[in-house]
């Protein structure tokens, strides 16, 4: 039987919440049926981990969404492959995806892992992007949404929405809570009576950055043995560095580039925060909670379908975030036995639930049903 091939793409080679749903999808595909193809349009370590993996990966450079410029060599290059079904994975993947596979009248999935249009924005942009979204969703055979909040946000602003929300996931061998792991601390020269709070997200306006270094500054002046750990880079990360110092907390606050030894990150910290104006189904969330880390998240889109407030984590309000972001912290680091509490029933709500393995059910479940040789599974999913 002649194996399906997908085509996979995904806007950027860098390791962020979609790419790793991608990740979690190839790496756990039906290689019996299946036959993945990544087309990402820049280059960097996601590229690099697949072809490491043997699975063909390919970059058209362009950060432009809607980039007429190369729609003719995705064209070229998705007919060249042979491919039978294209899946865009975000929406300025879709937006330089969806004329190709229109003229080659292949089917086509867009799984939306966040929509592009946001809180902060310019109210003619934020309109045009609804409308860039109406137009991609409407055009897609399935349209797939990473939670429910996103789901019913398409159905309030688009005409004759619907989609499937398969949540993201987690590979939960990988991000095992009960395995070893290297000592984070001691590379860092952080004493194990210290409190580690750690960030694993982009420097940008979304994640904010800035007001949890705010937050941080005026918590640890309450907390002396507190340390803030922030792991990634981007627009903002020189505007931290800056309000780092003139904060006067250099010697508490630790930055950190982009690294792949995540879990041994969050092995060796006490609290993990997410404090982001607008999020999916935020997978370094659930990377978190599955290693057992007490959290604090804010009260937006899918998050408070992961967080269930004061059972396994904490959620709270984006207004007044920097106010907000430190009672957290102080109440995380006073009450012992509330984090307790938090890391226990953060286990047990994510770890074996939300898996790669389920992930990729789902999907080629979708897959066999717009290309129909391959039987369906009955209950691919577990809980």
């Amino acid at each position: 039987m002649k194996k399906i091939r997908i085509l996979e793409g995904i806007r950027q080679g860098r390791i962020g919440g979609g790419e790793s749903y991608l990740l979690g999808l190839v790496e756990n595909m039906d290689r019996e049926h299946f036959e993945p193809v990544v087309l990402s349009f820049t280059d960097g370590p996601m590229v690099d981990r697949l072809r490491a993996q043997g699975i063909g990966v390919h970059v058209l450079y362009t950060e432009t969404a809607f980039d007429i410029r190369i729609w003719k060599k995705v064209k070229n290059l998705i007919a060249e492959l042979g491919i039978d079904i294209v899946h865009a994975h975000g929406t300025r993947a879709c937006s330089n995806l969806f004329w190709a596979a229109q003229r080659l009248q292949l089917p086509m999935i867009y799984t939306c892992h966040a929509w592009s249009f946001h809180l902060d924005q310019h109210p003619l942009v934020k309109k045009m992007r609804i409308w860039g979204e109406d137009f991609l969703t409407s055009r897609m055979d399935v349209n797939i949404c990473g939670c429910e909040a996103n789901k019913n946000t398409g159905k309030e602003l688009f005409r004759d929405f619907d989609a499937v929300v398969i949540n993201n996931s987690i590979d939960a061998k990988r991000f095992n809570p009960f395995d070893e792991y290297k000592d984070v601390r001691a590379e860092l020269g952080v004493g194990k009576e210290e409190l580690v709070i750690v960030s694993v997200a982009r420097f940008t306006s979304q994640k904010q950055p800035l007001k949890l270094i705010g937050a941080f500054a005026r918590f640890s002046a309450r907390v002396p043995n507190a340390r803030l750990l922030m792991i990634g880079d981007g627009e903002e990360k020189e505007a931290a560095i800056k309000l780092i110092a003139a904060l006067g907390i250099g010697d508490k606050v630790i930055l950190q580039p982009f690294r792949t030894d995540i879990p041994d990150v969050l092995a060796s910290s006490d609290i993990y925060v997410l404090p982001s104006l607008w999020e999916a189904f935020p997978i370094a969330l659930l990377e978190a909670m599955s290693m057992g880390k007490a959290v604090i998240g804010t009260n937006v889109d899918g998050t408070p379908e992961i967080i269930r407030d004061r059972e396994n984590g904490l959620l709270i309000e984006i207004d007044e975030l920097e106010a907000n972001l430190e009672t957290a912290l102080m109440e995380l680091s006073s009450d012992t036995e509330l984090r307790e509490r938090l890391q226990k029933n953060a286990i047990e709500s994510i770890y074996n639930k939300y898996t790669v393995e389920n992930l990729a059910r789902k999907n080629e479940n979708i897959y066999r049903e717009l290309v129909r040789p391959v039987p369906l599974v009955k209950n691919p999913v577990i809980g």
